[in-house]
């Protein structure tokens, strides 16, 4: 097994040399395992990026360093550290000692017994329960509704992936959370273990409550991607025929009443309403024939495939 851990990091000077070594003691008994630790240093302005050179000069066999040119941030510094990685398999985790190293070869254990994704979730959360436990808990429970994917702890960065289920999208904003979302839209196994969780012992933490609602407004950009990117005619045109229906409902009740009690239908407010309804109902079903030609010339100009394949069996390697 090829293996790739991508570790974003970001002012975490402290945390990095124990971080090593704690990798190193996770995965030197994993006779079987090939790895590489990529750290991202996504643009500290402490003493980190120093530090990484020289653990990656101690360590040139399985230590690979990227300097990004400035703070991107985590879900840009995941990317570049999976765009730069060759593991068949990529678990990515933070650089604050948080996540524990040694929970990787019990994630190893799942992939081999036929997963696709891993997920880490912590159960014993080592952090304050109003500013960041609760408002992970009411983002957990919203996105695992919105997209149908029932975790526990979107959060949690410890997570294993096989190369093949992160491929076909790109990752920016906050969406690195995401990822399991995603990965069960092309009909990836998923498996959710718990794994420990240690108070941070050095540095700050990047997290806030503004992240989370960073979070919440990336989850309408992922539920469209998962449910409508395919199809947008059904989001655009669905709301269109509604709104057009709400026209028609509109113009027959100011008819029935012309008729019943001889309101006029002109001198209505209802009139207008109705006229506006039928308009941006029509213009929402233009709106998803124009996305629909998007998407096909997408799909085409990059020969892009509709469907994902698991196994092919009975064919010849060619």
């Amino acid at each position: 097994m090829k293996l790739s851990i991508v570790v974003p990091v970001y002012n975490e000077a402290e945390n990095l040399e124990q971080l090593h070594q704690a990798v190193h003691n996770a995965l030197d008994c994993l006779t079987h395992v090939e790895w590489e630790l990529i750290l991202v240093d996504d643009g500290s302005k402490d003493d980190s990026q120093h530090l990484l050179e020289n653990i990656q000069q101690e360590d040139q066999i399985n230590t690979r360093v990227i300097e990004l040119r400035r703070n991107f941030g985590q879900t840009a510094a995941i990317a570049a550290g999976i765009d730069h990685s060759c593991g068949d398999v990529i678990i990515l985790m933070d650089a604050d000692l948080q996540n524990d190293p040694a929970d990787i070869p019990m994630m190893l254990e799942k992939i081999e017994q036929g997963y696709d994704v891993v997920s880490g979730w912590r159960v014993n959360r080592q952090d304050k329960f109003l500013t960041r436990v609760l408002p992970s808990r009411i983002a957990n429970g919203l996105i695992s509704f919105v997209t149908g994917v029932h975790l526990h702890d979107y959060g949690c960065t410890l997570k294993a992936y096989r190369r093949e289920v992160l491929t076909g999208f790109r990752l920016y904003g906050e969406m690195h959370r995401f990822i399991p979302a995603y990965a069960h839209s092309v009909g990836a196994k998923m498996v959710e273990i718990q794994v420990q969780h240690h108070p941070r012992r050095f540095g700050k933490t990047k997290y806030g409550l503004t992240r989370t609602l960073k979070v919440v407004l990336d989850l309408f950009t992922v539920k469209f991607l998962i449910s409508y990117a395919n199809k947008p005619i059904y989001l655009f045109g669905g709301a269109g025929l509604v709104l057009m229906a709400g026209s028609a409902l509109t113009l027959l009740y100011l008819v029935v009443r012309r008729l019943l009690i001889g309101t006029s239908v002109t001198r209505s407010p209802y009139l207008p309403i109705a006229i506006m309804f039928f308009i941006l109902g029509f213009q929402s079903i233009l709106m998803g024939l124009i996305a629909e030609l998007l998407v096909r010339t997408y799909h085409e100009a990059q020969s892009k495939p509709t469907y994902t394949v698991r196994r092919a069996i009975g064919f010849t390697e060619e």
